[in-house]
C-alpha cells in the first residue's frame, strides 16, 4: 500500500534563458529546501531534452513530476511548447510581474533561476499565455510590417529634410 510519503513530490525547476546559453536550478518541493544549480546547458532543443530527461531520471521522477518556469523572453515560447509536448508542466512568466525587493540589485544567471524556482514553487509569479506557432509567427510577421513601415516614414522624413536644406 502506498502512503504518501511514497509518492513522489513535484520538482521545481527555474531556467533562465538567454541565447546563447540556459542556466538551471533545482528546487524540492520540501518547505525548508534551498535551490541548487543544477548548472548550465546551451540553448538548444536537444540540450533541453536531454537535460529534462536527465534530471528526471537522477531525482527518480517522473517527467509529469516536474514543473517548469522560466521568463518570457526573445528566445520565443518554442521552450514551453516543447516542454508541454514531452508531458513536462511548464509556465512563462511575465518578467515584469516578478516581485522584487528593493535594494536587490545584483542579478546573475544562477541567482535568476533559483529565484525562480523559489517563487514558482510558492506561487508568487504571473504566467503568459503560450501562443501555438501560427500565432507566434503571426505576432512576428506584424511586428516585422510595423517596423518596416516606422523605417520608410523615417527614411521620408530625412529625405525631405534633407531636400529641403538644399533649396
Amino acid at each position: 500500500m502506498k502512503t504518501n510519503s511514497d509518492t513522489p513530490q513535484k520538482l521545481y525547476i527555474g531556467l533562465d534563458v538567454h541565447k546563447e546559453e540556459t542556466v538551471i536550478a533545482l528546487l524540492e518541493a520540501d518547505r525548508n529546501a534551498e535551490p541548487r544549480q543544477y548548472g548550465s546547458i546551451t540553448t538548444s532543443q536537444h540540450a533541453l531534452e536531454r537535460a529534462i530527461r536527465r534530471i528526471a531520471k537522477q531525482q527518480k521522477r517522473e517527467l509529469s513530476d516536474l514543473e517548469v518556469c522560466y521568463e518570457a523572453s526573445g528566445c520565443g515560447f518554442w521552450i514551453a511548447r516543447r516542454l508541454l509536448q514531452m508531458g513536462v508542466k511548464c509556465e512563462v512568466i511575465a518578467p515584469s510581474l516578478i516581485p522584487t525587493r528593493s535594494g536587490d540589485r545584483v542579478k546573475t544567471d544562477k541567482r535568476d533561476a533559483a529565484k525562480l524556482a523559489r517563487m514558482h514553487r510558492s506561487n508568487d509569479l504571473v504566467a503568459v499565455n503560450i501562443p501555438d506557432s501560427v500565432d507566434e509567427a503571426i505576432r512576428d510577421l506584424c511586428r516585422a510590417r510595423t517596423d518596416a513601415v516606422d523605417d520608410l516614414r523615417r527614411a521620408k522624413s530625412r529625405l525631405l529634410a534633407l531636400l529641403r536644406r538644399l533649396g
